[in-house]
């Protein structure tokens, strides 16, 4: 390679693990999400849970929980008859657990740009389930929000108020802050703003980098001051590691405090996190985490 060759920033990319669930619309999932795919193996069935979950299986010994995907997006779920001999399991880790997916056709691995992924249109039905979506080969393909995936088999129980014991005099100096949550998805938002509302801080919300980078523009030319970014990586459009590029060549919004708040797990984001130049990383999503993490950037001690 010349020395003259610009190189990629690798953060700038986004690889996606492509599959089928019954139909020919392709649907994506961030291959840093996925530990392995499987062939499908005999399910030992849980009594009591929830219609989209399969059953379990062993893996290397351990149990392991397999949704049927389709199901919980809103799709037609697996019939009892249906031959699964064909079918693969995506063991994926995912806001520090482990469960597996369970879909008709694992397709490919293809790698993207961030600004090649846009924001869906608004839905319902399975719709409602997509994150963003992209073009490969003339094909539309559907990135499944995860978290809210996830949400419908398990849901995620929300922080209360009591859970918090905060003096008057730090309530106080909380009231003054103002935060700004980035998130594409909706479920992710509403789970941080929950924390936020516990414990009595001021937020605006954006959908992805763009439109944070819009918000705070607003929010400047109404003399108002973010004091804490809280954003998610995987965004469409940009994503969490180019905003924070952005931020830091704002000479007005370079000092502000970001973390990088997650559901991709492990030192690749970290490393990346780093060197866009976020604050801290945080793995989604432990409610006490959060609140300590929000705590250091504001720095205020709980």
């Amino acid at each position: 390679m010349s020395k003259n060759t610009p190189v990629k920033d690798s953060s700038n990319r986004q690889d996606l693990l492509l599959f089928h669930l019954g139909t020919r619309q392709a649907f994506a999932i961030n291959v840093l999400k996925m530990k392995e795919i499987v062939p499908y193996q005999q399910l030992n069935k849980l009594p009591g849970s929830h219609q989209a979950v399969m059953g379990i299986i062993r893996l290397r010994g351990e149990p392991l929980t397999v949704i049927d995907l389709a199901s919980t997006v809103g799709m037609r779920p697996i019939s009892g008859d249906a031959d699964l001999s064909q079918y693969s399991i995506i063991i994926s880790e995912f806001s520090r657990t482990l469960q597996g997916f369970l879909v008709s056709k694992v397709d490919r691995i293809i790698s993207l740009e961030w600004q090649d992924i846009l924001p869906p249109p608004r839905a319902s039905g399975h719709a409602s389930f997509i994150t963003g979506i992209t073009r490969v080969d003339d094909q539309l393909v559907e990135i499944i929000d995860v978290e809210r995936a996830l949400n419908t088999v398990a849901p995620h129980t929300a922080p209360h108020n009591q859970a918090f014991d905060l003096d008057q005099k730090l309530l106080d100096q909380l009231r003054q802050k103002l935060v700004l949550v980035v998130d594409d998805s909706s479920l992710a938002r509403k789970q941080v703003t929950r924390t936020l509302d516990a414990i009595g801080l001021n937020y605006v919300t954006a959908q992805d980098g763009v439109n944070a980078l819009n918000k705070l523009r607003a929010l400047q030319e109404e003399g108002r001051t973010v004091d804490l970014i809280i954003s998610d990586i995987e965004m469409p459009e940009m994503d969490g590691y180019s905003l924070t590029r952005e931020l830091r060549k704002d000479q007005e919004l370079s000092s502000t405090y970001i973390l990088l708040h997650t559901s991709l797990s492990g030192a690749v984001c970290t490393e990346n996190a780093q060197a866009s130049g976020a604050d801290a990383a945080l793995t989604k999503f432990v409610t006490e985490e959060l609140t300590a993490a929000v705590m250091k950037g504001l720095a205020l001690e709980k």
